[in-house]
């Protein structure tokens, strides 16, 4: 696999377990703050190691990252609905 397979595997792993949380009846923005988290503390060991922190200059590094990956996520999300609106403009009205 490749960096973006590899990327959207591990991606759509965390998805599906947000989503077995949400089914065995954990509200969804517990589980959203949960998953949310478990990435601030990944991201520490990620950066810092086991016994490592991070320093504000990389707080604001994680930060950043988040943010840009968050506002890629929701480009791509409007880019989508947008062509689902434009093909249902294309499609004829069958409803006369």
């Amino acid at each position: 696999m490749g960096d973006r397979e590899d990327h959207n595997h591990c991606t759509h792993k965390f998805v599906e377990l947000a989503n077995e949380l949400k089914n065995e009846g954990h509200d969804t923005k517990l589980v959203s703050a949960a998953l949310m988290t478990a990435s601030g503390v990944f991201a520490t060991f990620a950066a810092a190691g086991n016994q490592g922190v991070l320093e504000p200059s990389g707080v604001d590094k994680v930060v950043n990252l988040f943010r840009n990956n968050l506002e890629f996520i929701q480009a791509r999300k409007k880019e989508e609905i947008q062509k689902e609106l434009d093909t249902q403009k294309a499609e004829p009205d069958t409803e006369h």
